[in-house]
């Protein structure tokens, strides 16, 4: 049986109820009783309701966590399956989530479980990119990776999880080290297979994962931007390092309970178009272009895929990214991926 922490969040939900649509009872767990039961109700699920606190695993063999801001609620759970012999899968994307899970990677093995942060949109789709990457290129010592979304709409979680990082700036590898940079570090045209975009580096989870991924020492990650944002963007950078002041963030928070996500009709319409480099000292470079379904609707089928692979298959202990545990092909089996 596997368990889906936070399945009343947007992406939880969505998750849920597709897992159910294919013939699965996943048991549903939350913190809020009321609305876990509800949905498990509706749905002719299991469920439970606890903290973080009291985190409870009996029968469970695999837990799909769902809850975030994941820089909050990973850490407990993590520690709990490692406790009860239990597989971790999450769909983070922040670094500061990343690299202390796949730091457990010995912890894991002693336990005999596997540990996947990012089994979604974070960071599949790029993750699974930068490896083939590595591959054309096995010297390379630079990768960049770039995404543009068709539709660009965040959910509700997906934006608190945003506005706790703000005013922290943005993030690169460089020479093997996670370095912290100012908003704005790099702005240039990305050729996605749609067309240049202006993109701006950001600090996503793959500045953390493509490393353990491919070893490759220095990398940025851009998004796609329109120009009146990015400008707007240069001009108002100093006044986010007021959102980590407690009031403002927590004003900020609050209204982020107002957000909804991306509609159905966003959800099967959108794609989002992926681009990648690596390069060599000695001046060498490939490239490569990807298109996935848009982000959360991807996010739904990689991670019901990523849990039929790993309890289908042997135990393989370990802390480890997406294209680490399931090959560079995993993004192929996911319905929509196209690669020229």
């Amino acid at each position: 049986m596997w368990m889906l922490y936070g399945p009343t969040g947007y992406t939880g939900e969505l998750i849920a109820r597709e897992a159910v649509a294919r013939g699965e009872r996943p048991l549903l767990a939350g913190r809020n009783a009321e609305k876990v039961s509800a949905l498990a109700k509706e749905l002719g699920c299991e469920w439970r309701a606890f903290d973080l606190d009291a985190i409870d695993l009996s029968g469970v063999e695999l837990v799909l966590h769902c809850a975030g801001p994941f820089i909050h609620t990973s850490k407990p759970m993590v520690r709990a399956c490692l406790e009860k012999g239990v597989h971790y899968l999450d769909i983070t994307g922040e670094i500061a989530v990343f690299e202390p899970v796949l730091a457990r990677d010995a912890d894991a093995k002693r336990a005999g479980v596997t540990l996947l942060p990012g089994a979604g949109f974070d960071v599949v789709p790029t993750d699974c990119l930068a490896a083939m990457l590595k591959a054309k290129l096995p010297d390379a010592n630079e990768l960049w990776l770039a995404f543009h979304s068709s539709k660009d709409r965040a959910s509700r979680g997906t934006t608190k999880t945003i506005i706790e990082g703000l005013g922290l700036g943005g993030a690169i590898r460089k020479d093997g080290r996670i370095k912290v940079v100012p908003m704005l570090y790099d702005v240039r045209e990305i050729p996605f297979s749609v067309g240049k975009r202006l993109a701006m580096t950001i600090p996503w989870g793959d500045v953390s994962t493509a490393y353990h991924t491919t070893g490759i020492p220095n990398i940025r990650v851009y998004k796609s931007m329109p120009p009146r944002l990015i400008a707007k963007i240069r001009r108002t950078a100093w006044l986010m390092k007021l959102a980590q002041l407690k009031p403002i963030k927590r004003f900020l928070l609050k209204r982020a309970d107002r957000i909804a996500g991306p509609d159905e009709n966003a959800r099967e319409q959108g794609r989002t178009y992926l681009w990648g480099r690596v390069a060599n000292a000695k001046g060498e470079e490939a490239t490569m272009t990807m298109t996935v379904r848009e982000g959360y609707q991807f996010t739904v089928l990689s991670t019901l895929e990523a849990i039929r692979e790993i309890l289908s298959s042997p135990r393989t202990p370990g802390a480890f990214t997406p294209a680490k545990l399931f090959g560079p092909d995993f993004v192929k089996r996911i319905d929509g991926t196209e690669i020229p």
